[in-house]
């Protein structure tokens, strides 16, 4: 079973488009995948949510929404005001696992971050992939107080024995300012590891055909792409010119 979790620090991270890159590498490649969003919040009954733009940009068909409401709120807050029943996680488990015993690679795309509720149990997206035994991809934003950010969801990670597939900078835009540069490093400081990946802005625009390419040069070699961090972030170094 292969089943990939993507969280981000916090909202508006690009945890949308970074699925759809890692979706679109693996249909390229011929994978069977399957993209699953427990809850869609925000999004009229006859509204295209974040499924929608995946399958557009991934060219990706085996979608699976468990559960919409039209209040752009956490999961619980969001389901409470529209008197609606949560998403039930522990339900989803098994929709999931059923997913993947037929699909090389299921990737479930959470709300916000890691620690949102989806229910008033508390129940959140890193319970899901504990239950799961899934590894979380991390998309954080590049800016000015994103380290705080990445290293409290990442120390809530660890804290709850959840393995990190890799951290990828979800909005990366054509002219860093010096902040941005100079977090490259410390981002990798805080994973312990090279960054995974960083898309550019405006990604989501994008025609399948000029997404399959960024997502190439945007994602490494693990999810099929050729980001080099080591290059990337040599490129990027605070100590030169923005290119």
């Amino acid at each position: 079973m292969s089943v990939l979790v993507v969280t981000g620090t916090c909202t508006g991270v690009g945890k949308t488009v970074a699925t759809a890159a890692v979706a679109s590498l693996a249909a390229a490649r011929g994978s069977s995948v399957a993209v699953v969003k427990p809850a869609q919040t925000g999004v009229g009954p006859d509204e295209d949510g974040d499924l929608a733009e995946i399958g557009r940009l991934a060219g990706v068909s085996d979608l699976h929404e468990f559960a919409r409401f039209p209040d752009p709120l956490s999961p619980a807050a969001a389901a409470r005001h529209a008197g609606m029943p949560p998403v039930d996680l522990p339900s989803a488990v098994a929709r999931v696992t059923g997913l993947a015993a037929e699909r090389e690679l299921v990737l479930v795309e959470g709300a916000g971050g890691l620690l949102v509720r989806y229910d008033d149990e508390g129940n959140t997206v890193a319970d899901l992939a504990r239950w799961l035994g899934a590894s979380v991809l991390l998309v954080v934003r590049p800016d000015l107080g994103t380290l705080n950010h990445t290293a409290l969801t990442l120390e809530a990670m660890a804290h709850r024995g959840l393995n990190l597939a890799g951290v990828v900078i979800g909005s990366w835009p054509d002219a860093p300012d010096l902040a941005m540069r100079s977090n490259l490093r410390d981002l990798e400081t805080l994973a312990a590891r090279p960054l995974a990946g960083a898309l550019p802005a405006g990604a989501g625009a994008l025609d399948p055909a000029e997404f399959l390419v960024a997502a190439h040069r945007g994602l490494a070699p693990v999810f099929g792409g050729s980001f080099d961090a080591a290059s990337f972030r040599d490129t990027h170094a605070p100590t030169k010119e923005s290119p």
